[in-house]
């Protein structure tokens, strides 16, 4: 750890005091700190406190002439292995989830490719406010991870969610993330599918499904985490590309199958995305109009099935091909029926009539293959990606 560095950014708020206990810890442990403190922390803790623990220099200006002649934030946001944001304020976190660059914290947040691990502290009402909660689940799907808040008492005389977590479990999570860790799927490649198709009827109407890709997204991004080269097929989505994927936009399912053949060959391709089962004929040029005469006849043709093509047997096929199924109902024997008919290794099955599961940020999966089946609680779809991924890792091992 001798060799590691932590870029250190203190908010304003009175759990800024912790940030010095957590520099601390750091040093302690040989981690190197770089901090930066914004104004409204340097109310709460000095520079000369924050600089003496850390055995550096604490960055505040984003116009300092001798830092930004050699672009100073640019090289403060990619000379740590990990940023951490102690205490992370409601103000920080809107800054953060929106993009926005006006200070140094934020700019450097911003022009980061490192992991990034906020502790957020704040009011209760500011922490359950409907536009704080909206820019926490935008920074963690943008890949940004949290520890905390803790439930306590506050100094402002409230008691509820909103503390900041105490220095030692900042510490055990950024120690976490900063270990180096096992690449098991190291040498291989993997193929994901994900999100849905649009198969278009005119110039502005289109067939396609409810799928949002968050699942062939987070799987994307486990494999890659393992070490795996990956290759993401995507139709059309919002999400943002995993860190060390390669993208392939897509939008109809004639194009996300060729997009898949050009990516062979693979050692494991995971075929994640709601490919449309039927096509029209004929896309017409021009935007249909209403006529009175009743809607127009759309004959549909069926859509190649990409699963079966990757798992048919040919010189070019996946040592292990990995299908999903999205069902309504009797979940086991629909996927065990899918698997025999497509060919493929694995059938990850879903309930998509449940709750939260379609669009969400969760996922119940039955995990169905020749010698049996697993059933995995309800988790994030993170954790169901991260499982996935292990057991690709020991199958392709």
């Amino acid at each position: 750890m001798t060799e590691r560095r932590v870029l250190l950014i203190v908010g304003g708020g009175v759990a800024a005091y912790k940030a010095l206990e957590l520099t601390r810890l750091f040093r302690k442990a040989g981690v190197g700190v770089r901090p930066i403190l914004t104004d409204a922390g340097a109310r709460f803790v000095t520079p000369l406190s924050l600089s003496a623990l850390a055995e550096d220099k604490v960055h505040q200006d984003l116009f300092g002439l001798t830092d930004e002649a050699h672009m100073g934030h640019i090289e403060l946001s990619r000379s740590a292995d990990l940023v951490v944001v102690a205490p992370a304020t409601a103000d920080l976190m809107a800054k953060a989830a929106n993009g926005l660059a006006g200070d140094l914290a934020s700019t450097t947040l911003l022009a980061t490719d490192k992991p990034v691990l906020m502790a957020p502290a704040m009011n209760v009402r500011m922490w359950l406010h409907p536009a704080t909660r909206r820019n926490a689940a935008r920074l963690e799907a943008d890949g940004v991870a949290m520890i905390g808040p803790d439930e306590g008492a506050m100094a402002c005389g409230e008691f509820g969610p909103g503390r900041m977590a105490e220095p030692d479990a900042i510490f055990a999570a950024a120690m976490a993330m900063l270990a180096p860790r096992p690449r098991p799927l190291a040498g291989k490649h993997v193929l994901v599918t994900a999100g849905p198709t649009a198969e278009p009827i005119d110039p502005v109407r289109m067939i396609t499904n409810r799928s949002s890709g968050k699942q062939g997204y987070a799987i994307a991004e486990a494999a890659a985490a393992l070490g795996a080269r990956v290759t993401l097929v995507t139709g059309p989505t919002a999400l943002r590309t995993p860190p060390g994927v390669s993208r392939v936009d897509v939008e109809t399912a004639l194009q996300m199958l060729t997009a898949c053949r050009e990516a062979l060959p693979v050692d494991a391709a995971v075929c994640v995305a709601a490919v449309a089962d039927w096509r029209p004929e004929e896309a017409f040029e021009t935007k249909l109009k209403k006529t009175g005469e009743g809607p127009p006849t759309l004959r549909l043709v069926e859509n190649p099935d990409i699963l079966a093509t990757l798992a048919a047997n040919s010189p070019l096929r996946p040592k292990l091909v990995v299908g999903f199924a999205a069902e309504t109902n009797d979940l086991e024997a629909n996927a065990r029926a899918k698997l025999a008919k497509k060919g493929c290794d694995w059938v990850v099955a879903n309930d998509v009539s449940a709750e939260g599961i379609m669009g969400g940020d969760e996922n119940e999966v039955v995990l169905v293959y020749p010698q049996g089946t697993d059933r995995w609680p309800r988790v994030s779809k993170a954790e169901v990606a991260r499982r996935l991924a292990a057991r690709i890792a020991e199958d392709l091992a």
